[in-house]
């Protein structure tokens, strides 16, 4: 099969107490910065800490998740995804809360047949509310090198960055009764799993299991962020003043290259779905087309 052209695509594609001092998570160690929870010696710690694969067969995927828990920060990961037919796939990397009414923000890439093209799929949970899919095409081959995703999340927004170009904005809108996520801290999680139920053309596409064992790989680890424990912020109030990312707004040019991939790359996006939403689009929608 004939390899796909990324470029082939253009059209589609502070309510909590703070106190001691500011912690920086930096560009880390696996093996300081994360478990391993799952996928009985699928997951693997390689390079003295600076790489960590994980694996895919039949029998079970894998996963890891931060030591650390963070209330607002922004993260990054270098993620390299499973190459060739990687139908049934989803490699996810995301923030979440534990418990029933939890907070989530996702990055999940939903694997394809060889040749075809990767789907990034995006969603924000609020108080176990989610329903906020957004997904868009790649401008690039994410299977052929190491690429850069990254969460931004303050007080203001959560915004999804891909090699520092924003791609989704979600606005904290708490004063139109729209919950955000701002009051429970949330651990880094990855993993690889099969989802051949959805994943791939709605489920059409099953796992090529005879492609076994699926590989992503995964590199530089990088929270500056407010470390949460024990009902504590690392972050006090002269600290967050002194970090750009705790008040990072999106300027005018950030906002252009915003406006550009969900022009050229978006595949979905549920403020748009006036079908899934027949008695009205979710309010949000609403108040971020009016701004």
């Amino acid at each position: 099969m004939a390899c796909y052209s990324y470029s082939a695509y253009p059209i589609f594609l502070f309510s909590f107490i703070v106190t001691s001092s500011f912690i920086v998570a930096n560009a880390g160690n696996f093996n300081k910065d994360v478990d391993i929870t799952w996928g009985d010696g699928r997951a693997k710690i390689l390079n003295k800490g600076k790489l960590l694969t994980l694996s895919l067969d039949k029998a079970s995927g894998s996963g890891f998740e931060s030591k650390n828990e963070f209330l607002y920060g922004k993260f990054h990961m270098q993620l390299k995804l499973v190459p060739n037919n990687s139908a049934g796939t989803v490699t996810a990397y995301y923030l979440k809360s534990p418990g029933a009414s939890w907070d989530e923000i996702d990055f999940e890439f939903l694997g394809n047949l060889s040749g075809n093209p990767y789907i990034v799929h995006t969603n924000v949970y609020a108080q176990g509310k989610g329903d906020r899919e957004q997904q868009f095409y790649l401008w690039f081959d994410p299977t052929a090198d190491f690429h850069t995703y990254s969460i931004l999340w303050n007080p203001s927004h959560i915004v999804f960055y891909i090699d520092g170009r924003p791609i989704r904005e979600f606005k904290n809108l708490e004063s139109f009764g729209i919950p955000y996520p701002k009051k429970q801290s949330m651990r880094m999680y990855a993993s690889l799993w099969n989802a051949d139920d959805w994943a791939t053309r709605g489920g059409l596409v099953k796992t090529d299991w005879s492609q076994a064992p699926f590989t992503a790989s995964f590199r530089n680890f990088n929270a500056k962020a407010c470390v949460w424990s024990n009902g504590i912020s690392s972050c006090s109030p002269n600290s967050t003043t002194k970090n750009t990312w705790f008040s990072q707004e999106l300027d005018f040019s950030s906002q252009r290259k915003l406006k550009w991939v969900q022009q050229n790359y978006m595949v979905y996006n549920y403020c748009t779905d006036t079908s899934r939403f027949p008695q009205g689009l979710p309010q949000e929608c609403t108040l971020t087309n009016k701004n």
